[in-house]
C-alpha cells in the first residue's frame, strides 16, 4: 500500500473534496484521520497528521507500521524560496534538508546527516525539482526568506524533510510533491501582523488549487 501524506486541515479539507470522500469514509487515528481509495489498481491511504515535524513525523511512522507501506508520498502546499517559480508551480523535490538542526553560528546551516536525497530517474524528469528545506518555524519573516535563498532552498515548509527522514529509516520510499501556495513578503512596506496576514490569505485562497492540480495532474504518475 502507498501512503498519502497530508499535513493541514486545509490541504486535508481540499483533499476531501476533491475525492468526494463521505464521512462514513473516513476513519480517525491519534493524529487526525484517513481514508482508502484505489487509483491504478493501487490502494492508497490518504491521511491527515497536522502541521509540523512531530506530528509529520508520528502520523507517517504510525501509517508505516499500521498499513506495511511501501511508499509515501507528501502531498501538499509550501512557501517559494527561489523567485524563478510563481505560486502554484509544482515542485517535486531531489533534496529534502532540515535547516533547524543546528547551531547556526558554530555549525554548517544544513548538517549532512539531514540531508535526504530523493531518487526519481524512474519517474522521468519532466517536472520541477530542487530542494526543499524543513523547519518548525513557517517561512514568515523576510530574514528567514532571505537566509533559505542564500543556501539555495527552492522551496520550503514544515514537514516533508522529516518525513523523508523518517521514511529513509524504514527503508520506505519517500516522493514529494508540493505546489507553492505563497511567497514570504518584506516587511519593510508593512507592519509584521498585516504581512502575515497577507501572506496567510493567499495561503488559504491556493490551498485548494495547489491540491487539485497535484492530484490532478500528478500524483498518479508517482504511483
Amino acid at each position: 500500500m502507498i501512503g498519502v501524506s497530508i499535513a493541514t486541515k486545509w490541504e486535508y479539507e481540499a483533499t476531501l473534496k476533491y475525492f468526494s470522500i463521505k464521512d462514513n469514509e473516513r476513519t480517525g487515528y491519534p493524529y487526525g484521520e484517513y481514508f482508502i481509495r484505489t487509483m491504478n489498481d493501487t490502494e492508497l491511504v490518504f491521511y491527515s497528521t497536522g502541521v509540523r515535524k512531530v506530528n509529520g513525523v508520528g502520523g507517517n511512522q504510525y501509517m508505516i507500521s499500521k498499513f506495511n507501506l511501501t511508499k509515501v508520498i507528501v502531498a501538499g502546499t509550501c512557501a517559494g524560496i527561489d523567485d524563478t517559480f510563481s505560486n502554484l508551480d509544482i515542485v517535486v523535490p531531489n533534496k529534502a534538508v532540515q535547516y533547524d538542526c543546528t547551531v547556526k553560528e558554530i555549525e554548517p546551516f544544513i548538517k549532512q546527516s539531514f540531508i535526504i536525497d530523493i531518487e526519481q530517474s524512474k519517474y522521468g524528469d519532466d517536472f520541477h525539482t530542487g530542494t526543499i528545506g524543513t523547519a518548525d518555524r513557517a517561512v514568515v519573516m523576510w530574514k528567514d526568506y532571505l537566509e533559505l535563498k542564500e543556501n539555495n532552498i527552492t522551496i520550503a515548509d514544515t514537514e516533508a524533510g522529516a518525513i523523508a527522514y523518517i521514511c529513509k529509516k524504514n527503508d520506505v520510499e519517500c516522493i514529494i510533491i508540493k505546489g507553492i501556495s505563497d511567497f514570504p513578503t518584506e516587511e519593510s512596506n508593512s507592519d509584521q501582523f498585516e504581512s502575515n496576514i497577507e501572506q496567510m490569505n493567499v495561503y488559504l485562497e491556493n490551498t485548494p488549487k495547489v491540491m487539485n492540480k497535484i492530484f490532478g495532474k500528478y500524483i498518479e504518475r508517482f504511483i
